[in-house]
């Protein structure tokens, strides 16, 4: 299993993150090493608090209106080695090991596999 981290900001760090409307933040994960965007999902403070505290991504579906801790059903975790938010603090970025076939839940490495043209 990959070593895990724990990542402790600052309460300005966390007082920094612009949540939208409905209390959600957007976070990229991205590929250490290979530099891939892997798939967006949604994160509110507590899935960001979790995420950072347990050192694996956690985020909020939209959908079933749940918090779900990416591959717990499929095994294709991911485990964060680096965590940013961006110049206007609505957007976060996780670069991540990949564990398993990758984070797509269609099988895909990627959720952008899709290319337009």
């Amino acid at each position: 299993m990959p070593e895990t981290l724990t990542i402790e900001p600052t309460p300005d760090q966390l007082a920094a993150v612009k949540y939208n409307e409905d209390g959600l933040v957007a976070a990229i994960v991205q590929e250490e090493g290979t530099g891939q965007v892997l798939m967006m999902a949604w994160m509110n403070a507590a899935t960001l608090a979790q995420s950072l505290a347990e050192g694996r991504t956690v985020f909020w579906s939209r959908s079933r209106q749940e918090v779900w801790r990416k591959g717990d059903t499929s095994g294709d975790r991911q485990f964060i080695r680096e965590a940013c938010y961006d110049c206007d603090g609505d957007t976060l970025l996780f670069v991540v090991e990949q564990e398993g076939n990758g984070a797509c839940h269609t099988g895909e490495r990627s959720c952008f596999y899709r290319a337009f043209g």
